[in-house]
Protein backbone atom coordinates (compact mmCIF):
# COMPACT_ATOMS: atom_id res chain seq x y z
CA UNK A 1 0.00 0.00 0.00
CA UNK A 2 1.19 3.09 -0.82
CA UNK A 3 2.04 5.38 1.91
CA UNK A 4 0.36 8.92 2.07
CA UNK A 5 2.07 12.02 2.15
CA UNK A 6 -0.33 13.75 4.24
CA UNK A 7 -3.04 12.06 6.36
CA UNK A 8 -5.92 13.78 8.95
CA UNK A 9 -4.86 11.07 10.95
CA UNK A 10 -1.73 10.20 12.96
CA UNK A 11 -0.86 8.37 15.70
CA UNK A 12 0.76 8.10 19.31
CA UNK A 13 2.30 5.14 19.20
CA UNK A 14 2.91 2.15 21.66
CA UNK A 15 4.38 -0.81 21.17
CA UNK A 16 5.18 -4.14 23.12
CA UNK A 17 2.29 -3.92 23.88
CA UNK A 18 0.87 -0.76 24.02
CA UNK A 19 -1.16 1.96 22.24
CA UNK A 20 -1.83 4.36 19.26
CA UNK A 21 -3.79 7.24 19.60
CA UNK A 22 -5.70 9.03 16.28
CA UNK A 23 -5.19 12.41 16.07
CA UNK A 24 -6.90 14.56 15.65
CA UNK A 25 -9.71 13.98 17.49
CA UNK A 26 -8.76 10.99 19.11
CA UNK A 27 -10.72 7.75 19.43
CA UNK A 28 -8.54 5.18 19.60
CA UNK A 29 -5.68 3.29 21.03
CA UNK A 30 -4.44 0.76 19.60
CA UNK A 31 -1.62 -2.38 20.44
CA UNK A 32 0.88 -4.27 18.47
CA UNK A 33 4.37 -6.45 19.29
CA UNK A 34 8.05 -5.94 18.63
CA UNK A 35 10.20 -9.13 18.19
CA UNK A 36 13.68 -10.09 19.59
CA UNK A 37 16.63 -7.23 17.94
CA UNK A 38 18.81 -8.57 15.41
CA UNK A 39 21.99 -7.43 13.81
CA UNK A 40 21.78 -3.52 14.55
CA UNK A 41 18.67 -3.51 15.91
CA UNK A 42 18.00 -2.07 18.97
CA UNK A 43 14.44 -2.38 21.39
CA UNK A 44 13.99 0.50 23.34
CA UNK A 45 11.46 1.45 26.52
CA UNK A 46 10.31 4.93 26.49
CA UNK A 47 10.78 6.74 29.93
CA UNK A 48 9.61 10.31 29.22
CA UNK A 49 8.56 12.31 26.03
CA UNK A 50 7.74 15.77 26.09
CA UNK A 51 4.86 16.98 24.11
CA UNK A 52 5.95 20.44 22.27
CA UNK A 53 4.45 22.28 20.35
CA UNK A 54 5.88 21.54 16.82
CA UNK A 55 4.26 18.31 17.63
CA UNK A 56 1.40 19.67 17.32
CA UNK A 57 1.88 21.48 14.39
CA UNK A 58 2.64 18.24 12.73
CA UNK A 59 -0.37 16.07 13.52
CA UNK A 60 -2.50 19.18 12.48
CA UNK A 61 -0.53 19.42 8.91
CA UNK A 62 0.53 22.82 9.28
CA UNK A 63 4.42 21.63 10.17
CA UNK A 64 7.52 21.65 7.31
CA UNK A 65 8.08 18.33 8.26
CA UNK A 66 5.56 15.14 8.98
CA UNK A 67 6.35 11.81 10.55
CA UNK A 68 7.02 9.40 7.91
CA UNK A 69 3.96 6.69 7.51
CA UNK A 70 4.39 2.93 7.88
CA UNK A 71 2.14 -0.19 7.64
CA UNK A 72 4.53 -1.83 10.33
CA UNK A 73 2.46 -1.10 13.36
CA UNK A 74 -0.46 -3.22 12.56
CA UNK A 75 -2.69 -0.80 11.69
CA UNK A 76 -5.22 -1.13 8.76
CA UNK A 77 -3.83 1.87 6.98
CA UNK A 78 -0.26 3.19 6.81
CA UNK A 79 -0.09 5.39 10.37
CA UNK A 80 3.11 7.91 11.88
CA UNK A 81 3.77 8.19 15.10
CA UNK A 82 4.54 12.17 16.66
CA UNK A 83 7.44 12.82 18.83
CA UNK A 84 10.76 14.27 18.23
CA UNK A 85 12.04 14.18 21.66
CA UNK A 86 12.00 11.38 24.40
CA UNK A 87 14.46 9.24 27.20
CA UNK A 88 14.86 5.80 26.13
CA UNK A 89 15.82 2.68 27.79
CA UNK A 90 17.50 0.20 25.91
CA UNK A 91 15.65 -3.27 26.63
CA UNK A 92 17.69 -5.71 23.96
CA UNK A 93 20.78 -4.92 21.39
CA UNK A 94 20.87 -7.33 18.18
CA UNK A 95 24.27 -8.59 17.76
CA UNK A 96 25.56 -6.43 15.27
CA UNK A 97 24.83 -3.53 17.93
CA UNK A 98 28.14 -1.92 19.28
CA UNK A 99 27.36 1.41 20.54
CA UNK A 100 25.25 0.81 23.29
CA UNK A 101 24.06 -2.00 25.52
CA UNK A 102 20.75 -3.26 27.36
CA UNK A 103 20.34 -0.86 30.22
CA UNK A 104 21.61 2.55 28.75
CA UNK A 105 19.90 5.39 28.27
CA UNK A 106 19.45 7.12 24.57
CA UNK A 107 17.88 9.36 22.89
CA UNK A 108 17.17 10.27 19.08
CA UNK A 109 19.78 11.35 16.91
CA UNK A 110 18.22 12.33 13.82
CA UNK A 111 14.17 14.25 13.70
CA UNK A 112 10.90 12.05 13.00
CA UNK A 113 11.49 9.13 15.08
CA UNK A 114 8.39 9.17 16.61
CA UNK A 115 8.38 9.19 20.34
CA UNK A 116 4.82 8.80 21.90
CA UNK A 117 4.80 5.31 22.24
CA UNK A 118 5.62 2.62 24.92
CA UNK A 119 8.47 0.95 22.75
CA UNK A 120 10.03 0.97 19.84
CA UNK A 121 12.92 -0.85 17.40
CA UNK A 122 14.98 0.87 16.06
CA UNK A 123 18.48 0.85 14.12
CA UNK A 124 21.33 1.65 16.43
CA UNK A 125 22.40 4.43 14.25
CA UNK A 126 19.20 6.59 14.94
CA UNK A 127 20.25 6.77 18.68
CA UNK A 128 23.23 7.94 20.58
CA UNK A 129 23.90 7.23 23.93
CA UNK A 130 23.70 9.61 27.01
CA UNK A 131 25.33 9.33 30.70
CA UNK A 132 22.31 8.75 33.03
CA UNK A 133 24.23 9.16 36.11
CA UNK A 134 22.98 11.53 38.39
CA UNK A 135 20.10 12.71 35.84
CA UNK A 136 16.11 12.20 35.69
CA UNK A 137 14.93 10.51 32.75
CA UNK A 138 12.52 14.48 31.71
CA UNK A 139 15.73 16.01 31.74
CA UNK A 140 17.44 13.78 29.28
CA UNK A 141 14.08 13.42 27.47
CA UNK A 142 13.68 17.34 27.18
CA UNK A 143 17.30 18.33 26.86
CA UNK A 144 17.34 17.92 22.94
CA UNK A 145 14.69 20.83 21.21
CA UNK A 146 14.57 23.41 23.87
CA UNK A 147 17.87 23.78 25.79
CA UNK A 148 19.33 23.30 22.37
CA UNK A 149 17.81 25.40 20.59
CA UNK A 150 18.82 28.58 22.91
CA UNK A 151 22.16 27.02 23.42
CA UNK A 152 23.07 27.39 19.31
CA UNK A 153 21.18 30.84 19.19
CA UNK A 154 22.92 32.14 22.04
CA UNK A 155 26.38 30.96 19.84
CA UNK A 156 26.20 30.55 16.34
CA UNK A 157 25.02 34.19 14.99
CA UNK A 158 27.09 36.99 16.69
CA UNK A 159 29.39 36.81 19.01
CA UNK A 160 28.46 37.74 22.65
CA UNK A 161 31.03 38.73 24.79
CA UNK A 162 30.94 39.26 28.36
CA UNK A 163 28.78 42.37 29.19
CA UNK A 164 27.05 42.55 25.67
CA UNK A 165 23.19 42.48 25.71
CA UNK A 166 20.91 40.60 23.95
CA UNK A 167 16.79 40.67 24.53
CA UNK A 168 14.30 37.90 23.83
CA UNK A 169 10.34 37.55 23.81
CA UNK A 170 8.52 34.70 25.08
CA UNK A 171 10.76 34.61 27.78
CA UNK A 172 9.02 32.00 29.61
CA UNK A 173 9.04 29.19 27.49
CA UNK A 174 11.35 26.20 27.68
CA UNK A 175 13.87 27.92 24.87
CA UNK A 176 13.72 31.60 27.07
CA UNK A 177 14.41 30.04 30.21
CA UNK A 178 17.57 27.56 28.85
CA UNK A 179 18.52 31.10 27.24
CA UNK A 180 18.17 33.15 30.53
CA UNK A 181 20.73 30.66 32.09
CA UNK A 182 23.33 30.04 29.46
CA UNK A 183 23.22 34.24 28.82
CA UNK A 184 24.06 34.51 32.96
CA UNK A 185 26.36 31.25 32.86
CA UNK A 186 28.50 33.50 29.66
CA UNK A 187 28.32 36.62 31.72
CA UNK A 188 26.13 38.29 29.40
CA UNK A 189 22.90 40.46 30.06
CA UNK A 190 19.92 39.50 29.30
CA UNK A 191 15.88 41.03 28.40
CA UNK A 192 13.29 38.94 29.00
CA UNK A 193 10.21 39.99 27.59
CA UNK A 194 7.17 37.96 28.74
CA UNK A 195 3.12 38.39 28.58
CA UNK A 196 1.82 40.47 31.08
CA UNK A 197 -0.12 38.51 33.77
CA UNK A 198 -2.17 40.18 36.76
CA UNK A 199 -1.11 41.41 40.09
CA UNK A 200 0.79 38.75 42.21
CA UNK A 201 1.25 35.99 39.04
CA UNK A 202 3.43 38.83 37.06
CA UNK A 203 5.32 39.86 40.33
CA UNK A 204 5.87 36.00 40.84
CA UNK A 205 6.98 34.88 37.19
CA UNK A 206 9.43 38.19 37.51
CA UNK A 207 11.24 37.35 40.34
CA UNK A 208 11.17 33.84 38.79
CA UNK A 209 12.88 35.15 35.96
CA UNK A 210 15.34 37.22 37.72
CA UNK A 211 16.50 34.87 39.77
CA UNK A 212 17.12 32.63 37.07
CA UNK A 213 19.30 35.03 35.66
CA UNK A 214 17.08 37.86 33.69
CA UNK A 215 19.15 41.31 34.09
CA UNK A 216 15.29 42.87 33.67
CA UNK A 217 12.10 41.65 32.94
CA UNK A 218 8.99 43.57 30.92
CA UNK A 219 6.06 42.72 29.45
CA UNK A 220 5.16 42.95 25.78
CA UNK A 221 2.82 46.23 26.52
CA UNK A 222 6.33 47.88 27.90
CA UNK A 223 8.67 46.96 25.28
CA UNK A 224 5.92 48.92 23.56
CA UNK A 225 5.68 51.92 25.05
CA UNK A 226 7.48 54.65 23.05
CA UNK A 227 10.22 55.30 25.67
CA UNK A 228 11.30 51.64 25.33
CA UNK A 229 14.39 52.70 22.98
CA UNK A 230 15.71 54.92 25.29
CA UNK A 231 15.33 53.37 28.32
CA UNK A 232 17.10 50.31 26.80
CA UNK A 233 20.10 52.71 26.03
CA UNK A 234 20.26 53.69 29.41
CA UNK A 235 20.47 50.32 30.99
CA UNK A 236 22.85 49.47 27.88
CA UNK A 237 24.75 52.35 28.57
CA UNK A 238 25.38 51.86 32.11
CA UNK A 239 27.71 48.60 30.83
CA UNK A 240 29.21 50.65 27.55
CA UNK A 241 27.84 47.31 25.87
CA UNK A 242 26.01 47.21 22.66
CA UNK A 243 22.31 45.38 22.55
CA UNK A 244 23.69 42.74 19.69
CA UNK A 245 20.90 39.75 19.57
CA UNK A 246 17.21 39.36 19.53
CA UNK A 247 16.01 35.68 20.12
CA UNK A 248 12.33 35.92 18.20
CA UNK A 249 9.48 33.79 18.82
CA UNK A 250 6.77 35.12 18.69
CA UNK A 251 7.05 37.89 14.74
CA UNK A 252 4.23 40.40 13.79
CA UNK A 253 4.33 43.99 15.46
CA UNK A 254 5.90 42.65 18.19
CA UNK A 255 8.92 41.67 17.31
CA UNK A 256 9.16 44.55 15.28
CA UNK A 257 8.93 46.38 18.46
CA UNK A 258 11.91 44.64 20.09
CA UNK A 259 14.21 45.53 16.98
CA UNK A 260 14.11 49.13 16.98
CA UNK A 261 16.16 48.97 20.16
CA UNK A 262 18.66 47.01 18.89
CA UNK A 263 22.24 48.37 18.23
CA UNK A 264 23.87 48.55 14.45
CA UNK A 265 24.64 45.53 13.08
CA UNK A 266 22.81 43.37 15.55
CA UNK A 267 21.22 40.50 14.33
CA UNK A 268 17.39 38.88 15.06
CA UNK A 269 17.05 34.93 15.25
CA UNK A 270 13.80 34.13 14.50
CA UNK A 271 12.75 30.45 15.96
CA UNK A 272 8.84 30.44 16.32
CA UNK A 273 5.58 32.61 14.96
CA UNK A 274 3.39 32.40 18.02
CA UNK A 275 1.48 35.42 16.98
CA UNK A 276 1.10 34.11 13.15
CA UNK A 277 1.39 37.51 12.21
CA UNK A 278 3.91 37.91 9.18
CA UNK A 279 6.86 40.53 10.30
CA UNK A 280 6.82 44.31 8.56
CA UNK A 281 10.70 44.67 8.70
CA UNK A 282 11.34 48.52 8.20
CA UNK A 283 13.58 49.84 5.28
CA UNK A 284 15.86 51.54 7.48
CA UNK A 285 16.38 49.03 9.97
CA UNK A 286 18.39 47.00 6.79
CA UNK A 287 19.88 50.29 5.50
CA UNK A 288 20.96 53.03 8.04
CA UNK A 289 21.29 49.86 10.85
CA UNK A 290 22.02 47.12 8.73
CA UNK A 291 19.98 44.78 11.14
CA UNK A 292 20.29 40.97 9.97
CA UNK A 293 17.10 38.69 10.52
CA UNK A 294 17.77 34.99 10.61
CA UNK A 295 16.10 32.26 11.29
CA UNK A 296 17.14 29.14 12.93
CA UNK A 297 15.36 25.52 13.33
CA UNK A 298 16.48 23.04 15.81
CA UNK A 299 15.69 20.07 13.88
CA UNK A 300 17.29 20.96 10.71
CA UNK A 301 20.29 22.14 12.39
CA UNK A 302 20.47 18.74 14.45
CA UNK A 303 20.17 16.99 11.64
CA UNK A 304 22.66 18.28 9.57
CA UNK A 305 25.10 18.62 12.41
CA UNK A 306 24.56 15.06 14.95
CA UNK A 307 28.02 14.72 16.62
CA UNK A 308 27.62 18.94 17.09
CA UNK A 309 24.22 18.03 18.74
CA UNK A 310 26.07 15.53 20.60
CA UNK A 311 28.62 17.72 22.38
CA UNK A 312 25.92 20.59 22.48
CA UNK A 313 23.64 17.80 24.31
CA UNK A 314 26.24 15.99 26.78
CA UNK A 315 27.46 19.92 27.56
CA UNK A 316 23.44 20.89 29.11
CA UNK A 317 23.58 17.59 30.58
CA UNK A 318 26.61 18.14 32.39
CA UNK A 319 25.18 21.42 34.02
CA UNK A 320 22.02 19.97 34.86
CA UNK A 321 24.13 16.94 36.56
CA UNK A 322 25.86 19.45 38.67
CA UNK A 323 22.85 21.53 39.50
CA UNK A 324 23.90 24.90 36.96
CA UNK A 325 20.98 24.24 35.57
CA UNK A 326 17.04 24.80 36.18
CA UNK A 327 14.45 22.34 34.88
CA UNK A 328 12.27 24.13 32.70
CA UNK A 329 8.57 23.55 35.00
CA UNK A 330 6.80 20.66 33.79
CA UNK A 331 2.93 18.88 34.03
CA UNK A 332 3.72 14.94 34.51
CA UNK A 333 1.48 13.10 32.48
CA UNK A 334 1.50 9.31 33.42
CA UNK A 335 1.34 6.83 30.97
CA UNK A 336 0.92 3.53 32.40
CA UNK A 337 -0.89 0.09 30.93
CA UNK A 338 -4.52 1.25 32.72
CA UNK A 339 -3.74 4.85 31.73
CA UNK A 340 -7.53 6.19 30.18
CA UNK A 341 -7.34 7.18 26.69
CA UNK A 342 -8.81 10.53 27.48
CA UNK A 343 -5.97 11.84 30.44
CA UNK A 344 -3.82 11.19 26.55
CA UNK A 345 -6.27 12.99 24.51
CA UNK A 346 -6.43 16.13 27.21
CA UNK A 347 -2.77 16.28 27.45
CA UNK A 348 -1.88 16.34 23.55
CA UNK A 349 -5.28 18.87 23.34
CA UNK A 350 -3.99 21.53 26.06
CA UNK A 351 -0.22 21.27 24.56
CA UNK A 352 -1.16 24.57 22.53
CA UNK A 353 -2.70 26.59 25.11
CA UNK A 354 -1.65 29.77 26.68
CA UNK A 355 -0.60 30.31 30.78
CA UNK A 356 0.04 26.65 31.52
CA UNK A 357 2.16 25.24 34.32
CA UNK A 358 4.48 23.51 32.65
CA UNK A 359 5.61 21.81 30.03
CA UNK A 360 3.24 18.83 29.57
CA UNK A 361 6.04 15.50 29.47
CA UNK A 362 4.52 11.86 29.44
CA UNK A 363 6.32 9.74 31.91
CA UNK A 364 5.84 5.86 31.28
CA UNK A 365 5.23 3.68 33.65
CA UNK A 366 6.68 -0.53 33.96
CA UNK A 367 4.28 -1.38 30.68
Amino acid sequence: MATPKRSPWFTLGMATPGAVLNVPVPNSLHTHSIGPPHSSLVTLRTLSAPLNPADINQIQGTYPTVPPFTSTLGTAQPTAVPGNEACFEVLAAGSGVKSVKKGDWVIAKYTGLGTWRTHLQVEEEKVQRVEKEGLRSEQVGTVGVNPVTAYRMLKDFVKLEEGDWWIQNGANSGVGRAAIQLGKRWGTNSIAVVRSRPGAEGEKLKKDLEDLGATKVVTDEEMQQKDFKDQVKEWTDGYSSPLKLALNCVGGDAAMAMAKPLSPGACMVTYGAMSKSPMRVGASMLIFKDLRFSGFWVSKWSDAHPEEKKRTVDELLEMMRTGAFRDTPMVEVRWDWGTERDVLVEAVQGTLEGFKKGKGVFVFGDT
